[in-house]
């Protein structure tokens, strides 16, 4: 078993012998989501570096830190094809429904296409709060996991062939589309992902580089710090507290291991 394989198994909490099927995914996903936060730090803390698969591994697997989506689902990515899987990188295009607009940062969200027995899936471990927890087909069907419904719609757009549509836990009636994405540019060179992490870091709209912010799924929800805040969702109910420079930093370390 070489070192990322063995390395990421640790870090989430699976025994280094256990077999890796489609069936187990599911908790690869949760284990995944609950031990490694996605965060910004940094890139509000300038220390950024080009990504390449040694700099994910030291960042993610080593120095146990968290990352953003093209960091996340870079580094799943790399222990899927560790375990057999056929796996493809894929760029998307996140829906912003505070502006009701597709993001202005166009695609930047990055995530996983997996095939398996015919059938492919959708499988994210960036996507914040909003995680399938679960590979997610690209047939329609529903999926549902403790975080909501999810399911991947064929509709032809702007920005591509497939659509993420989500219906929350406590949070959403309706359905609401997550990303587009064209499922005929996957790419397994994870080095391309240096473009999306430009975007991130210098475009005037992206949401990632004005403040930092943390957040994890959580066994009864999840958690979400930023500079002036702390969110606690714990089965449906929401708490929030203000903070100040020094909480952040004590609940940096405290929650996140930061």
């Amino acid at each position: 078993m070489n070192n990322l394989n063995l390395l990421f198994r640790r870090r989430i909490g699976i025994q280094e012998y256990e077999v890796i099927t489609f069936e187990k995914l599911d908790k690869v996903l949760e284990k995944t989501a609950k031990a490694i936060p996605f965060e910004n730090l940094c890139i509000m803390e300038n220390r950024s570096t080009e990504i390449t698969k040694e700099r994910i591994m030291s960042k993610i697997l080593e120095q146990n830190e968290g990352g953003l989506c093209y960091e996340l689902n870079a580094i799943l990515y790399l222990f899927l094809k560790e375990n057999n899987f056929s796996s493809t990188l894929i760029r998307a295009v996140v829906y912003d429904h505070m502006k009701q607009q597709w993001s202005v940062t166009g695609n930047t969200h990055v995530a996983n296409l997996l095939t398996f027995d015919g059938q492919v899936y959708l499988v994210d471990t960036g996507f914040g709060g909003n995680l399938p927890l679960k590979p997610v087909p690209l047939n329609g069907k529903t999926v549902e996991s403790k975080t909501g419904e999810f399911r991947v719609v064929q509709t032809d757009s702007e920005h591509g062939d497939y659509i993420l549509y989500m219906k929350l836990k406590h949070k959403d009636e309706d359905w609401k589309i997550g990303y587009a994405f064209r499922s005929n540019e996957g790419f397994h060179d994870i080095t391309n992902l240096n473009e999306v992490q430009k975007i991130i870091i210098e475009h005037p709209g992206s949401a990632f580089n004005k403040k930092p912010l943390i957040t994890k799924i959580t066994d009864k929800g999840n958690i979400i710090l930023t500079d002036s805040s702390f969110t606690e969702w714990k089965d449906g109910k929401m708490i929030k507290e203000e903070i100040d420079e020094k909480r952040f930093s004590k609940l940096r370390k405290g929650y996140f291991n930061l």
